[in-house]
């Protein structure tokens, strides 16, 4: 439950007041005449409604340059309000399609806090793998960054958002090349050990490592959607994104190709399945633009994202397949 704040002229307070009517919204008040001819009409809407609510406002508004809508927060709510359950068990998304683009869109920015984010769990994880320390190579998980930029370019598919396709993009490839430099020239100055647990995990690939890839990318749109805590949901997707890119710099630096080979295909797999079970749960959670021309949009977006991330997933498995016989045991 959110309180839906519309800042608009006078004149849209009829409006507002009909949208309240439409969809058995009974919570609502309003405020005084502000000098600027505008007055605050507050709405306390339940979680099941909050998305059509937000998206009827912005249509009604139009193009109004002084208008704002602000959602806010509500701790509690006494006496509890009564709620339909068989339309929030309907409800595909807990959270508004606008509140996951403040949150996500942060992830997806290029800064030097990112950048200097991943160049120390970079660190980490090199010296975890090359000690084999389970317990730093999780630390290093912890530490860095990779979540935000990943699922940034499945939800920027899910909108036709191109812009933030493209800086999600650039900030991942930004933050993979920084980590495959780093641990490139830490495999070449430091000597390997390969009877290193750690190292030999990130050089293999099977169908457990698909499925946990596919996983991460699910798990971390659901905890999005949901409202949930997102800080273990980024240490399964760190699994599967740092270690390997560690792993392929560490392998190159210490010209052992095969070994890097091996680790260049497990992130690749990890990176194709990722984006595309997160592209698949924003679809099945009902994530998608608020007009018909951005959902037109979306739709492009969508059908070329999908085609190219399984096109590219059916590659992989032939690599794997292929390259099976040839894997010592």
């Amino acid at each position: 439950m959110k309180i839906v704040e519309v800042l608009a002229d006078a004149g849209h307070t009829d409006t507002i007041s009909g949208i309240a009517s439409q969809y058995e919204i009974n919570d609502i008040w309003y405020g005084q005449e502000n000098p600027d001819g505008r007055v605050s009409v507050r709405l306390l809407v339940t979680d099941d409604k909050l998305q059509t609510v937000l998206d009827a406002a912005q249509s009604a508004l139009g193009g109004a340059e002084n208008a704002r809508i602000l959602l806010l927060p509500v701790e509690a709510s006494l006496p509890k309000p009564k709620v339909d359950e068989e339309e929030v068990k309907r409800a595909a998304i807990t959270v508004t399609r606008e509140e996951l683009y403040d949150r996500i869109a942060k992830g997806a920015q290029l800064d030097s806090n990112y950048m200097l984010l991943v160049f120390l769990s970079t660190i980490v994880v090199a010296i975890g793998l090359v000690e084999d320390n389970v317990a730093v190579v999780v630390g290093a998980m912890v530490i860095a960054p990779l979540l935000g930029p990943n699922i940034s370019l499945a939800f920027g598919t899910a909108l036709g958002d191109t812009e933030l396709m493209w800086e999600s993009l650039k900030t991942n490839l930004a933050g993979m090349s920084l980590a495959f430099a780093l641990s490139t020239l830490l495999g070449y100055l430091s000597p390997i050990d390969l009877h290193s647990h750690e190292i030999m995990m990130r050089t293999h690939v099977n169908l457990e490592t698909v499925a946990l890839a596919l996983a991460s990318g699910a798990a971390a749109v659901l905890s999005l959607t949901t409202g949930l805590p997102s800080v273990l949901v980024g240490v399964m997707v760190a699994v599967a994104l740092l270690p390997p890119t560690a792993t392929l710099g560490l392998m190159i630096g210490a010209q052992n190709y095969y070994l890097a080979a091996g680790a260049g295909l497990l992130l690749a797999v990890n990176i194709v399945c990722i984006n595309l079970s997160a592209k698949i749960a924003f679809l099945v959670r009902g994530v998608k633009p608020r007009t018909w021309i951005e959902k037109r949009k979306a739709r492009q977006s969508m059908a070329l994202y999908m085609a190219i991330w399984l096109i590219s997933l059916v590659f992989l498995m032939a690599v794997i397949y292929l390259r099976a016989p040839f894997v010592p045991d």
